[in-house]
């Protein structure tokens, strides 16, 4: 790591994703929680507190509900700007791009992720395709799950100079398990409306060169996303330089079916077994048994945790903002040293 800088940093949203941001943040040797904000009163945000984090209202007026519902409130989220270094944005969809109008009155470098447009930062980041343009930034965007396991898997195959086209059906899952109970699908499949999907134009706002087109249709459950893929391979390969080339990211895992990994619950209570925060599967986990090639075709299938998968993602962006390190190799290597990434023993 370059020098011994500490990064305070900001999160504003602490719900499905900011809390899982705010864990990983509080484990790196070189980043410290400034505090997090939020406008809940209830047992989210007391958990918040619970873990020692500083609680924030998103607005003046949430901090003065949040005391009143018995919280123990530090001020609002300009308190918390100003004694940050970078903020993360994990708010609803929609509501971030409101926020960077405050960001930017404050001067902080901003993060946010990808519900919203890529033209919101002008970047979209995934570390292992595009680290070093996102170096000294004043924001950036980590791309969404389904999108970051794209660039992850396609890039693996492009920088083997394997990747010519690469075709892409996605299983959806229909809301966030801890919410279920609220809504989503039961007893039907629903197909997003427009092909392509709207996964493939976000991977290209990564990497333009990519020859990709998604399919994606939402499916009753909530565990996670599974995706299908086919790729036109620029030459006839073999199945072992195929795994090879998918060997040269950190952050794709192998599963086998043939160790009971054979669905989506199976490798989520593997990761429960594992000691995981909140069962987070931070890896593509590709089915290594499943994987075929028929001379210069490739077809493969990998399950995608939409709640954990961004968070290495945005560990990475914070550094690579900062400029804290420039060097992407080191960062995501500390990264994934520092939530296990790459220890799962398969």
């Amino acid at each position: 790591m370059v020098g011994q800088r500490i990064i305070r940093v900001a999160v504003n949203g602490y719900g499905v994703i900011g809390k899982r941001v705010a864990q990983a943040v509080a484990v790196q040797k070189d980043m410290v929680i400034a505090g997090v904000a939020d406008v809940a009163q209830d047992w989210r945000v007391r958990a918040a507190l619970s873990r020692g984090y500083a609680l924030y209202g998103a607005t003046e007026e949430h901090a003065v509900a949040m005391g009143a519902a018995g919280l123990d409130v530090s001020g609002s989220l300009d308190d918390l700007l100003g004694a940050a270094d970078i903020v993360v944005d994990c708010t609803p969809k929609h509501l971030a791009s409101k926020n960077i109008e405050t960001y930017r009155r404050f001067g902080i470098k901003y993060i946010v992720h990808g519900g919203e447009k890529h033209e919101s930062t002008g970047h979209s980041f995934v570390a292992e395709a595009n680290y070093a343009s996102a170096v000294g930034r004043d924001c950036s965007r980590v791309v969404s799950c389904n999108t970051t396991s794209i660039i992850r898997t396609l890039s693996a195959l492009k920088r083997h100079g394997l990747l010519d086209r690469a075709r892409g059906t996605l299983l959806r899952r229909a809301t966030d398990p801890w919410e279920s109970h609220q809504g989503g699908i039961m007893n039907t499949l629903v197909p997003e409306p427009e092909i392509p999907s709207h996964q493939g134009p976000d991977a290209q706002s990564v990497d333009p060169d990519l020859d990709v087109v998604t399919m994606a249709v939402k499916v009753p459950e909530t565990l996670a996303h599974l995706h299908y893929w086919s790729v036109q391979l620029t030459r006839e390969a073999s199945k072992d330089e195929v795994l090879d080339a998918f060997r040269t990211s950190s952050r794709i895992v192998f599963l086998r079916n043939s160790d009971g990994l054979s669905a989506i619950n199976s490798v989520k209570e593997l990761m429960a077994d594992l000691g995981r925060p909140h069962d987070s599967l931070y890896e593509v986990a590709l089915w290594e048994d499943m994987l075929k090639v028929q001379g210069n075709e490739l077809f493969y299938a990998y399950m995608v945790d939409n709640q954990a998968i961004v968070v290495p993602e945005t560990i990475d962006a914070i550094r690579a903002l900062t400029g804290a390190e420039p060097d992407a190799e080191t960062s995501i290597r500390d990264t994934n040293d520092s939530l296990g990434i790459g220890s799962l023993g398969l």
